[in-house]
């Protein structure tokens, strides 16, 4: 693929972060709980605000975070809370911290119920398949779908925080559960 013909979809502009995000990682299906739980805590920081911002604090949450390890956040302390509210490198919301550390315990209750989040996840989707949307512009993605409103609705059940349909549905779209590049995208 040469560079003049890659055509990408246009809600990632010409930011390059936001280029390579949605070259390498967008929408490709992601199976491993680790990478499933990494999305997890960074799209209940994004609630109510942009993506490119959590992108670009993403090393920061690897660093505060444990590298994202859910085993090791699930043990975080209100000590540990503190520390990360003194770090620039994330986004500095109390209610979010500690959500995340809150999040990590129940990603692993899941994880003995269904024997994997992936497991848990695909359960929602008709006949466990990934979701094709044939979008022409990007502006006609959903925000939110039945799919999405299920698995919020269940995750909330079980005390997740942060995680209502919408950004349910960013987190499909971002972890593959849902392919919406749109249908001239070189990257679909």
């Amino acid at each position: 693929m040469t560079k003049d013909k890659i055509i990408r979809c246009a809600w990632c502009g010409t930011d390059e972060l936001y280029q390579k995000y949605h070259d390498e990682e967008w929408g490709k299906q992601v199976k491993d709980d680790a990478t499933l739980f990494e999305f997890l805590i960074l799209e209940s920081a994004q609630a109510g605000l942009s993506w490119i911002t959590i992108l670009r604090k993403r090393e920061g949450y690897r660093k505060a975070f444990a590298n994202f390890d859910y085993k090791k956040i699930a043990k975080f302390t209100a000590e540990d809370v503190e520390r990360i509210l003194q770090d620039p490198g994330v986004i500095r919301n109390r209610g979010k911290i500690e959500s995340s550390i809150s999040n990590a315990k129940l990603f692993m209750d899941i994880q003995k119920e269904f024997g994997s989040f992936y497991n848990y996840l695909y359960g929602f989707l008709p006949e466990g398949s990934i979701i094709s949307n044939e979008i022409v512009n990007y502006k006609e993605a959903p925000t939110k779908t039945d799919v999405s409103d299920a698995i919020s609705k269940d995750l909330k059940k079980r005390g997740f925080k942060f995680f209502g349909s919408t950004t349910c549905y960013a987190y499909m779209q971002a972890v593959g559960m849902v392919n919406d590049h749109v249908k001239d995208c070189s990257f679909r």
